[in-house]
C-alpha cells in the first residue's frame, strides 16, 4: 500500500477513535460532576441529621417548663461527677476523691402565684426564677428541674464551704427575685418583704456523705428537711457538718453577693462565675410568659435584682 493510501486509511480509522474519546470524556465529566453535587447533598443530609439529633438529645434532656435540666439528665451527670471524683483518688495529684457538693433546693409560695394568677402564668414564673437561679452558678455546675418546685445543683470540685456560699446565694436570689409582671403601666416597686417566695436548702458533700448517687440525694433530701423544719428561707448542711454553718438564717437582704471563699483552691472565685449553663438555659427574666418550650441560651449576666 502506498504512503498516501495509508494516511488516508489512517485519518478514516482517526475519526470514529477521536469521536468514542471525546464522548467518553464528556460521559466521565458528566459524571464526575453528578457524583461531586451528590456528595455535597450528601454532606448537606448529614449535617441536617446531625442538626437534628443534637437538637432531640438537648430537647431530651431539658425540662419543658423551666428550660433548665431535667431529672435524666441530672442522674446522668451526677455519675458523671461522682465517677470522675473517684478516678482522682488513684491519681498521684489527689489523696482522696475530689470534693464534689449536691444541693437540693425547694421553693415555697406558689401557690399564692397559681391562685392569683393561674397555672399558666404560675408556670412562667417558675421558669422565670428557674433562669434566674441558674445565672447564679458556674459554667461548670449543673442545675435541674428535680421536681415540682424542686431543683437540683450538682457542684463539682466543690466542698461544703463552697457548697453554703452557692446554697446562701440562691436562697436569697429566691426570695429578692422580681416576679414578672403583666400589668401595662409601670412596674410596681418590690414589697419590703420580698416577693413571696422563700427557699430551702440542703447540702450534701462527697464523699463525707456518701459516695453513691442513691447515698448522696438521701443525705441532701435529710438537709432539706431541716432546713423545712427550721422555717425555710435557709439551708442546711448534714448534721456531721452542723458545727459550723448550722445557724439560722435570719435577713441577708445586704448580701447582694457572695463573699470570697478562702477554702481550697478548688472553690475558690465561685462568685465570679455567675453565667449559662448549657444550651438548655436562656431567656431574659423579664421576658414575657413563655409559650414555646425550645430551649434557647442565655444572652449574659444582667442585674435584675435592683
Amino acid at each position: 500500500m502506498t504512503t498516501p493510501l495509508l494516511v488516508q486509511a489512517l485519518a478514516a480509522l482517526s475519526v470514529p477513535a477521536l469521536a468514542g474519546a471525546t464522548a467518553l470524556g464528556l460521559r466521565g465529566r458528566r459524571e464526575r460532576a453528578g457524583a461531586a453535587a451528590g456528595e455535597e447533598r450528601l454532606r448537606g443530609r448529614i449535617a441536617e441529621l446531625e442538626e437534628r439529633c443534637a437538637e432531640l438529645e438537648r430537647t431530651a434532656s431539658c425540662d419543658p417548663l423551666t428550660g433548665v435540666w431535667n431529672y435524666r439528665h441530672l442522674q446522668l451527670t451526677l455519675d458523671r461527677e461522682i465517677e470522675r471524683a473517684r478516678r482522682a483518688e488513684h491519681t498521684e495529684q489527689a489523696d482522696g476523691p475530689r470534693p464534689l457538693a449536691v444541693l437540693m433546693l425547694a421553693i415555697t409560695g406558689f401557690d399564692a402565684v397559681v391562685a392569683e394568677h393561674g397555672r399558666g402564668r404560675a408556670g412562667a414564673v417558675l421558669r422565670d426564677l428557674a433562669q434566674r437561679l441558674a445565672m447564679e452558678i458556674r459554667r461548670a455546675d449543673t442545675l435541674g428541674r428535680y421536681g415540682g418546685e424542686e431543683f437540683l445543683v450538682v457542684l463539682p470540685d466543690t466542698g461544703a464551704e463552697g457548697a453554703a456560699q452557692v446554697a446562701e446565694r440562691l436562697v436569697w436570689s429566691v426570695r429578692r427575685h422580681l416576679l414578672l409582671d403583666w400589668s401595662s403601666g409601670p412596674r410596681e416597686s418590690r414589697p419590703a418583704t420580698g416577693n413571696g417566695l422563700t427557699a430551702a436548702a440542703g447540702i450534701a458533700v462527697l464523699p463525707d456523705d456518701g459516695t453513691h448517687a442513691a447515698v448522696l440525694l438521701r443525705a441532701a433530701d435529710a438537709a432539706l428537711a431541716e432546713a423545712r423544719a427550721a422555717g425555710g428561707d435557709c439551708w442546711r448542711l448534714q448534721a456531721r457538718h452542723a458545727g459550723e454553718p448550722d445557724r439560722p438564717r435570719t435577713d441577708r437582704s445586704e448580701q447582694a453577693t457572695c463573699t470570697p471563699d478562702h477554702g481550697p483552691d478548688a472553690e475558690r472565685d465561685r462568685s465570679g462565675k455567675a453565667g449559662s449553663l448549657s444550651a438548655c438555659v436562656g431567656r431574659d427574666p423579664f421576658a414575657q410568659p413563655v409559650v414555646s418550650h425550645t430551649p434557647a441560651t442565655v444572652a449574659g449576666s444582667r442585674d435584675v435584682l435592683s
